[in-house]
């Protein structure tokens, strides 16, 4: 059972599915294992994840494990199309198209949970937040879920923290083999491929102000400086901004940097990061966009207030005209760029092969452990099983400690 836009673009889906696989060799290797010992088998596991192909093969791969597998998209402007109609006549449960309204989008979640799932993997915990709220019968159902951004694993925090969160949550973003790698050099690539295929635009000799030095914001000033722009990085953690500096960036207040920057790239998972006033001081010209989670961190009705006109000059690109004349430039609605531009196609292949690994690996850490009631990190020994996979898959070999240094190492009588 699926409701996809078109069942013609299966064929095409299909091939998109198929070249990530070729690039996947630690999924691959887990869906190799699952089909031998059919962990799932009995299970359905449903999902909120940005429907493209990567996520089309976490699903097959749960699917050689077993389990029924429902899917929907965490982003109205996320979906792959052809993606999803390839999922769909691959056997999985598809629900979900590009452009959905916000009723279509939740009533593909509620579609998904009508599957009665046992277990959840959500990317921003929409999902999970509406099963609390809509559909609470189906809790006692819920063996446990799986959180893969860091967005949704603050929002599930603080969802246990006022006691609402009614079953266990493996932080899948927290995992070292996820956010060390997605986050930082995952974000950094697609965020600047998808803004410089979607704008045209060269990077280099631009001012590119990034907006939160987490992992994500880490990995886009890294990326944005190798492409030859001045990178200026906004934080309001004292630490995170002297490393941004130590790292070779300015370091100035929002309200100070967009004044000089060409390019306003949000990536802190939090609301209201360029607001209000500081749409006056930006330059004639200015291009706004997102990597966070949510369209929430460029406020857009503000920005609507302060403009004459808006008007889409070219596909995934507003322009705001201001009443002093000056152009602002919005991409993709102020939703996650590396996805919902048209241009955008996500995180590499191959970046993604690790964190779906951890959460096809965290998926069945949930169906064979009693886990606690709560939000805990992945296990470490999932994070070291996708590391060596990942290293055997690029030919690369490691050393391991003698004997002698084991002991060493844990013998605090021992000195120089």
């Amino acid at each position: 059972m699926s409701n996809v836009k078109d069942m013609n673009l299966a064929d095409e889906g299909i091939r998109k599915i198929e070249w990530v696989q070729k690039h996947m060799p630690v999924l691959e290797h887990i869906k190799k294992q699952f089909e031998e010992e059919k962990p799932f088998e009995g299970i359905t596991i449903g999902s909120c994840l940005h429907l493209e192909p990567k996520t089309v093969n976490l699903g097959l791969t749960l699917q050689a494990g077993g389990a029924e597998v429902a899917m929907t998209g965490c982003n109205p402007l996320s979906t792959h199309d052809d993606a999803a109609a390839g999922a769909a006549a691959l056997g999985l449960h598809i629900y979900g198209w590009r452009e959905q309204t916000d009723e279509e989008y939740y009533q593909a979640i509620d579609d998904v949970l009508s599957h009665k799932p046992d277990i959840i993997i959500d990317d921003g915990a929409d999902m999970i937040m509406y099963l609390h709220e809509k559909r609470p019968e189906l809790l006692d159902n819920i063996m446990g879920a799986c959180e893969e951004t860091t967005t949704g694993v603050h929002r599930l925090v603080g969802m246990h923290d006022d006691s609402a969160l009614k079953f266990p949550v493996v932080a899948v973003n927290d995992a070292y083999t996820k956010y060390l790698f997605d986050n930082r050099y995952g974000t950094g690539q697609s965020s600047l491929d998808a803004i410089m295929g979607t704008t045209n635009m060269l990077i280099a000799g631009k001012n590119v102000v990034v907006c939160g030095y987490g992992w994500c914001g880490r990995g886009v000033a890294s990326r944005a400086a190798g492409l030859g722009a001045d990178v200026i990085v906004t934080e309001v953690d004292p630490i995170r901004a002297l490393e941004a500096r130590m790292d070779g960036h300015k370091v100035m207040p929002i309200r100070e940097a967009v004044k000089v920057a060409d390019l306003v790239i949000t990536v802190t998972g939090n609301i209201d990061i360029i607001k209000g006033d500081d749409f006056k001081y930006m330059k004639d010209g200015c291009m706004l966009s997102n990597s966070g989670h949510f369209n929430v961190e460029i406020n857009r009705q503000d920005l609507e207030a302060q403009s004459v006109s808006v008007e889409e000059v070219r596909e995934s690109i507003e322009m705001f005209t201001m009443k002093d004349g000056r152009k602002i430039y919005l991409l993709a609605d102020g939703r996650l760029v590396n996805l919902a531009a048209a241009r955008g196609q996500g995180h590499p292949a191959e970046i993604m092969d690790m964190s779906f690994a951890v959460q096809a690996l965290s998926a069945k850490y949930i169906l064979e452990n009693s886990l606690n009631l709560g939000v805990e990190k992945a296990p470490d020994m999932i994070d070291d099983a996708v590391a060596r996979l990942k290293l055997k898959s690029m030919g690369i070999e490691i050393d391991s400690l003698s004997e002698r240094q084991t002991e060493y190492l844990g013998n605090w009588r021992e000195g120089t």
